[in-house]
């Protein structure tokens, strides 16, 4: 496994959802979980502070929520995925509105993208992966296996030398 360049994980049949949205977006991530909900109910839901409790208040859905995302919200589910706990997420960031916690954001999208998570960054996006066949399947990611990569660059830069 270590000297392998992907490492695979499944994504069960049952999916670890994050569920992040920024204040500009939070009516329209808790109004698509609304019309959602008979297929999100089948799922863990997760998401940061405010969103977590705005989807739970208006569906009944269970949502674990985490802090806020500007107080460590958007780490703590980058964390979760790190360590394998969440299999895709929603994300409705704001492109029109600076946000004072926008290197968590990019730090949460970028570890996201390293895990190979599949991320819906808005509505339609959404749609598409809630509809797919392998939302009710399991499904194997391939994560590039990092170690091995830094390795190899180490040993390439000692070779051209």
């Amino acid at each position: 496994m270590l000297n392998d360049n992907f490492v695979t994980m499944e994504i069960g049949k049952a999916k670890h959802i994050a569920l992040v949205a920024h204040d500009g977006k939070k009516k329209e991530l808790v109004d698509w979980c609304d019309r959602n909900k008979e297929i999100l109910k089948g799922h863990f839901l997760c998401g940061t502070g405010t969103t977590a409790k705005l989807i739970s208040e208006r569906t009944g859905l269970p949502v674990k929520g985490y802090c806020s995302g500007p107080l460590g919200g958007d780490q703590q589910i980058g964390a979760k995925i790190v360590e394998g706990q969440i299999d895709f997420m929603i994300f409705l960031w704001d492109p029109l509105e600076a946000q004072p916690h926008d290197p968590d954001v990019k730090a949460l999208l970028r570890i996201a993208v390293v895990y190979d998570i599949p991320i819906a960054n808005n509505l339609s996006t959404a749609d598409f992966m809630l509809q797919s066949k392998y939302m009710n399947t399991s499904y194997e990611r391939k994560i590039e296996n990092f170690n091995k990569t830094i390795q190899d660059r180490v040993k390439s830069m000692k070779e051209s030398k």
